[in-house]
């Protein structure tokens, strides 16, 4: 669909740009899905997304904050300066063939999008192109730094950015997100969350002959798991703590000196999080005393609560609006039933309407890193539609879309929202103004503080060995054109 006659110039010129250069949304977003690179591993992702913004004058810092797959893309200069953060990491054990409504690995076991993180990335990287050509040809004024985040399925990487003064001079920030609809939202929408490792050692024995000589740390990791069983009860209800054993021994006649779990403790405010994080790592003191062992913990990541602000979203519904939900096809509507059927949710084909302004809306339980930013800065969230409406995320059948002409589709109204977005607030000061003073009402006089302690580094090893198991049979998967911007 062509841009509207009576839009304003600038819009009309990023929403015709866009769908001019559909075919380069869409190989973005197929690139990414067939990488399908674990968080903190995503080195083609980001390579891509990097390579094709330089090419379009970016000026690229890579390795920000420690993050060998993290960036900053910045382009322009002066106010305002609106900073633009997406993810693009995938899921373990989550390969699934795009476009099956069955269950059906690319590579067996492997890795793999079944959450959408790859429309994500295009439809950030293609918006802010888009944006970056009307600054050039209308002479628009103000700075776009786009952030690569790695990590976000770990919760990991925008805390240290914050942390590290990359948001320091930003006005505003635009967070986009995959889901089934055209929408965004104001208030509270995801939780607080501290994720840490929990490692126990001890002293190995022969598990037959010797066991008394033994300080078997795995004991350490099966009490701590009892002891916060029991401390669920206490919890409230709206509190989480979940968690997988990343390390139980190497073999069952030797009794593990070393054995770790990895916990993520959730809760509705920075403060709540905190909370239940001191009080895992009483249970897993207590856990060490009982097994005779000695406990270290190391903080993965922890993350804030995220807040969008009514000011940007208020921009973001006036866009959404202006461009619309795709036209579907007879074809596209039945393969979302289809598959919606096989996932036994609801099943009620793709959505032909824009989603009216919500806000504040009911906090849910999920987390994401970008909430450090929602607390730093005004932020909005540009929701747009490549998938299949009620399907669930890190399930087969959420990546059974990501690569069809449904995520296509949703990827080019999502460019097209985010590109209109920016040049609203680009020749509109009034916009980022409104934003600025109703997140002063937003936060009130609460004060942020990262909960990610002072002088932690990034865990830039997380998931390597994975990634080196499955990347060489993933490798003949991969998209071989390049997008091309015109």
């Amino acid at each position: 669909m062509m841009a509207d006659s009576n839009l304003a110039p600038e819009k009309s010129f990023v929403f015709d740009f866009v769908e001019r250069n559909a075919d380069a949304v869409a190989t973005i977003g197929d690139s990414v899905f067939y990488f399908g690179e674990l968080g903190m591993q995503e080195v083609e992702s980001a390579g891509l997304m990097t390579e094709t913004l330089e090419k379009e004058g970016f000026k690229v810092e890579r390795g920000i904050s420690g993050f060998p797959t993290g960036f900053c893309a910045s382009y322009g200069s002066g106010e305002p300066v609106i900073a633009l953060h997406t993810e693009y990491d995938a899921n373990p054990n989550n390969s699934q063939a795009s476009g099956k409504t069955e269950k059906r690995d690319i590579t067996p076991y492997g890795p793999g999008h079944c959450e959408g993180h790859n429309c994500n990335a295009a439809v950030m990287v293609s918006g802010a192109i888009a944006a970056k050509r009307a600054m050039d040809e209308f002479g628009l004024k103000g700075t776009l730094k786009v952030f690569g985040a790695p990590g976000e399925e770990q919760l990991i990487s925008r805390p240290y950015y914050v942390r590290d003064g990359w948001f320091d001079d930003v006005d505003v920030a635009i967070h986009d997100h995959i889901g089934g609809d055209m929408s965004t939202v104001y208030g509270l929408t995801h939780s607080a969350a501290v994720s840490a490792y929990f490692t126990f050692r001890g002293e190995t024995a022969h598990a037959s002959t010797a066991p008394w000589r033994a300080r078997d740390a795995l004991d350490g990791v099966v009490l701590m798991d009892m002891g916060m069983a029991q401390f669920r009860e206490h919890m409230e209800p709206t509190m989480r703590a979940h968690r997988v054993i990343k390390d139980g021994g190497d073999q069952p006649n030797t009794i593990p000196a070393k054995a770790t779990v990895w916990w993520t403790f959730r809760a509705p405010t920075a403060e709540g999080a905190r909370v239940v994080f001191e009080q895992g790592k009483k249970i897993a003191e207590g856990a060490a005393m009982m097994s005779n062992t000695e406990v270290e913990v190391v903080v993965m990541s922890a993350v804030w609560p995220v807040r969008t602000n009514q000011g940007l979203a208020e921009v973001i519904q006036g866009n959404l609006e202006s461009v619309g939900v795709p036209e579907w096809t007879e074809e596209e509507q039945a393969f979302a039933k289809d598959l919606q059927d096989a996932a036994d949710v609801t099943t009620d084909g793709l959505k032909t309407e824009v989603k009216p302004l919500l806000g504040p809306t009911e906090q849910r339980a999920p987390s994401n890193d970008c909430g450090d930013v929602s607390w730093k800065v005004p932020m909005g969230r540009v929701g747009f539609p490549s998938n299949v409406p009620n399907v669930p995320f890190h399930h087969w059948a959420g990546g059974a879309a990501l690569a069809t002409s449904i995520a296509h589709k949703g990827s080019v109204a999502g460019a097209k929202t985010l590109a209109g977005t920016i040049v609203d607030l680009l020749s509109q000061p009034d916009l980022v103004e409104r934003a600025k003073s109703t997140f002063a009402e937003e936060i009130g006089e609460v004060v942020y503080k990262p909960l990610i302690p002072e002088g932690q580094r990034p865990p830039v090893d997380l998931n390597r060995e994975m990634m080196e198991q499955f990347r060489p049979s993933m490798r003949e998967h991969y998209v071989k054109n390049k997008p091309e911007f015109i």
